[in-house]
């Protein structure tokens, strides 16, 4: 049976890597609408390519440059334009694969409308978790997860009342054997050569302060409805151990193989079914040798202890540290504060920070809006000592 998609980013790293996986299961998929944001060359080449319905572009400049070069195709733009996207009937699943809190709003549509979500999107849950889980919960939605970590957990939740534990590996990200010292003169390049993954900047300057391994507890919880007290963070280089649940009875389930995003798309994007993919090299445990498993270095990587008190607080707690750390990772790649500055940053407008318990939506967008300009404010003044 052929799927109708929207994969809502096209354009960026798991955008792209979704639409390898759609060219592997050759015709099984079908796309219907596209979104990408600045890169409009890319998103022309994928809609002559793909011949999607719908494109919706970022910015309302780009509407006629693209209605320009594309026949048969609506153009859309902005925030209504993804909106009117996950409004549609006629597609099944929404690939929500938007960097930031754009991914919001239309994720929520999508729920509504009763359209099953492949979400890449950390903040979407972050954020909002609690609201997007009920909405799906109450329109019998499937939340399918794109991150390698989650849709592993997914797939090893074979029982979820005999579940006890979750277990989150992580690479430990660049730096993870480095000094302190070391971190403090690191610059952008060592913070973007991640041992193991190819993702977008920002997420990967999140894995090298473990933030997004914070983000990921946050995720887990609200996905799997798990208690924090119990989901672990395990620090595995090697990445082949995707994560795991422990059971009650002592047995430990786990997910493995090489390290490619294209396996937990494709999942996602098939569910329930499995199909051949893009990866066809079988895992070889020869080959691999040996796992290494460590605890995570809290000391040396607070923000991921940092994240996980935001998640235990609640309300919009997470909000504030995501924001003001999303903030502070783009003040780092735009080489305006030092790796080790973007904890400092977060931590000291999320200990100065008054949140807000069961918030609407509208309170949540707006204590994002706040924290950002105040995280901005305190670059600024950092930036003109």
């Amino acid at each position: 049976m052929v799927k109708n998609i929207a994969i809502l980013g096209s354009t960026g790293s798991i955008g792209t890597q979704a639409l390898e996986v759609v060219d592997k299961l050759n015709g099984l998929i079908n796309v219907i609408a596209i979104s990408g944001g600045k890169n409009t060359e890319l998103l022309i080449e994928q809609t002559k390519k793909y011949k999607p319905k719908y494109v919706c572009v970022q910015s309302k400049d780009d509407v006629q440059i693209l209605q320009n070069k594309l026949n048969n195709t609506k153009i859309l733009f902005g925030d209504e334009g993804l909106n009117e996207i996950a409004d549609l009937a006629e597609i099944d699943l929404v690939l929500v694969a938007l960097s930031g809190k754009i991914g919001l709003k239309p994720t929520i549509t999508a729920i509504k409308n009763k359209k099953d979500i492949a979400l890449a999107n950390k903040e979407t849950l972050v954020m909002a978790g609690d609201i997007v889980m009920k909405l799906a919960k109450e329109n019998n939605v499937n939340i399918l997860p794109v991150d390698s970590e989650h849709s592993a957990i997914f797939q090893c939740m074979t029982n979820k009342k005999s579940a006890k534990h979750l277990i989150i590996t992580s690479s430990g990200g660049p730096f993870r054997t480095s000094t302190k010292e070391e971190m403090e003169k690191a610059d952008l390049t060592e913070a973007l050569a991640h041992p193991r993954w190819k993702m977008g900047k920002k997420i990967t300057v999140d894995s090298a302060t473990l933030m997004n391994k914070g983000l990921e507890v946050i995720e887990a919880h609200h996905l799997f409805n798990f208690k924090y007290e119990n989901i672990k963070v395990v620090v595995h280089p090697q990445s082949y151990i995707h994560s795991a649940v422990e059971y009650k009875d002592g047995s430990i389930i786990a997910q493995i193989g090489n390290p490619s995003m294209h396996i937990p798309i494709q999942y996602a994007l098939t569910y329930p079914e499995r199909c051949e993919g893009i990866e066809t090299e079988s895992f070889d445990f020869i080959k691999a040798a040996k796992f290494e498993f460590y605890n995570p270095d809290t000391e040396k990587f607070p923000s991921l202890a940092l994240a996980v008190e935001a998640g235990k607080k609640g309300g919009t707690y997470p909000v504030c540290m995501n924001a003001a750390n999303e903030e502070a990772v783009f003040a780092f790649l735009e080489k305006k504060i030092k790796f080790l500055q973007i904890y400092e940053i977060t931590k000291k407008i999320y200990d100065n920070y008054k949140g807000i318990q069961n918030p609407t939506l509208e309170e949540i967008l707006s204590e994002d809006e706040k924290v950002r300009f105040k995280t901005k404010e305190l670059i600024n003044n950092m930036r003109n000592l």
